[in-house]
């Protein structure tokens, strides 16, 4: 090899290349065992991730056509053995490794350790169905935890002011990574359990909780692998959905949680019912309260009819027998006059019979005459009057039932010109012709309103 000097300087290309060179003449083809760390697969079907040790990690990326010959789908953590070409990648003169192969070699050491834990957890019951909790429809307020400046907020947020605009949503932000991230979290979260509860009218309490966080590596997420943090998430006193990475990640906050979330705008969506669907359930309410409405108008308009047409019987019935009192009043008040004819007949009698009887009897019988006069005389003065003033009741209490005496007082009939009486505002359309019936005739009228 070549010795640089000033004279024969390197190019970054040619050194770069040199550099690739030795490592195909001394290391390939190699077989590394690590864990993957970091793993993804682009939609063009070619894999990269990093495969690490305690102390070390190199950069992988495995082509389409070896990655299509796999029989398992790797995840961060997963111990492999991998075969490969090591060589640099000279747009950015980084070390990667070109896998052409790879194998499982063990479960790895965070991998393992997650699930010690999730065993434990699981021992004690935590993520038990019986203690998971069904979300509220529509929450009073939303409590979020996650980092402020997180693109999981932003997505969050997002989320919610398009579905449920309407409801407060309450952020206690905190670490989702690194050392103190578990802490903070847990911290957090108390800080929203004690909103839960909280009576104030101008901040309701919050129905349910968010714990999110966007993807990332196993290491990246392995703040929700803490046992102090599940426990926490165990104790809260709402409904709590854990969106924490992708949908193909899993941590111990997912098992612990309510609810699992694939992401953190699936859990947005999952915490409280969209605003459309609740306004179109009040539509459909609305709908069947004024057909509702509806029908009981119709219902009362019949009973309504059936009353004005009993009124109407009642008052041709009470009319009718108002009549017939009258006659009977009329009958018996020409009564005494027939009894005055029979009285002149029998004086008549008398006279004869004073005539042909003795003068003695023609005087008895005078005296008789005046008294019977006199007592003629007296029915005549009492009776009639009586008669005739009972007569004058009964026209009058005739005449107050008369449907004719209450167009008097103002009112008015309405018929259409087919003669069929109007009674109801909807009857009515503008340009119609309407007959008025007062108590002295008839008027017609036009509808303009």
């Amino acid at each position: 090899m070549l010795e640089s000097s000033p004279e024969n300087a390197w190019t970054v290309s040619a050194l770069c290349r040199a550099v690739a060179d030795t490592l195909d003449l001394h290391f390939n083809p190699v077989i590394v065992r690590g864990e993957i760390s970091g793993y993804s697969r682009a939609a063009s079907g070619h894999c990269y991730f990093s495969i690490k040790d305690d102390t070390g990690q190199i950069r992988c990326v495995m082509f389409r056509r070896a990655a299509s010959l796999m029989d398992f789908s790797p995840r961060d953590g997963e111990l492999v053995k991998v075969r490969g070409r090591l060589g640099l990648y000279e747009a950015r003169g980084d070390l990667q490794l070109v896998v052409e192969s790879m194998e499982r070699a063990g479960q790895g050491a965070l991998f393992e350790q997650f699930l010690r834990l999730k065993i434990k957890l699981e021992a004690e019951g935590l993520f038990d169905s019986v203690h998971k909790r069904a979300l509220p429809p529509q929450p009073r307020a939303i409590g979020v935890v996650t980092s402020q400046g997180a693109a999981a907020w932003h997505d969050v947020m997002t989320a919610l002011q398009r579905r449920v605009p309407h409801i407060p949503v309450v952020l206690v932000p905190a670490l989702v990574q690194g050392s103190g991230a578990p802490a903070a979290l847990a911290q957090a979260l108390h800080s929203l359990y004690a909103l839960t509860a909280q009576d104030n009218p101008l901040s309701p309490p919050v129905d349910v909780i968010l714990l999110v966080r966007g993807g990332g590596s196993m290491e990246d997420l392995w703040s929700f692998n803490d046992e102090n943090l599940a426990r926490v998430i165990a104790q809260s006193p709402v409904p709590l959905i854990c969106g924490v990475g992708h949908e193909t990640d899993f941590t111990i906050a997912d098992f612990v949680a309510d609810v699992r979330a694939p992401t953190p705008t699936a859990a947005a969506e999952m915490a409280a019912t969209d605003r459309g669907v609740g306004l179109e359930a009040l539509s459909v309410l609305e709908h069947r309260l004024s057909r509702g409405l509806i029908r009981q108008q119709d219902r009362q308009a019949q009973r309504l009819d059936a009353v004005a047409a009993r009124l109407a019987v009642g008052l041709v019935r009470q009319q009718e027998r108002q009549s017939q009192r009258l006659n009977a009043v009329a009958s018996r008040l020409g009564r005494p006059q027939a009894l005055l004819g029979q009285h002149n007949q029998w004086l008549d009698r008398l006279a004869g019979r004073l005539q042909a009887g003795v003068r003695s009897q023609f005087m008895e019988q005078g005296h008789q005459l005046e008294r019977l006069s006199d007592r003629l005389s007296f029915n005549r003065a009492q009776q009639v009057p009586q008669r005739a003033q009972r007569l004058e009741r009964a026209a009058l209490r005739l005449s107050s039932v008369d449907p004719h005496r209450v167009l008097e007082r103002g009112y008015a009939w309405l018929s259409d010109d087919k003669g069929q009486a109007l009674t109801h505002a909807d009857q009515f359309q503008p340009g119609q012709s309407v007959q008025a019936t007062l108590s002295d005739g008839q008027v017609p009228l036009v509808v303009k309103v």
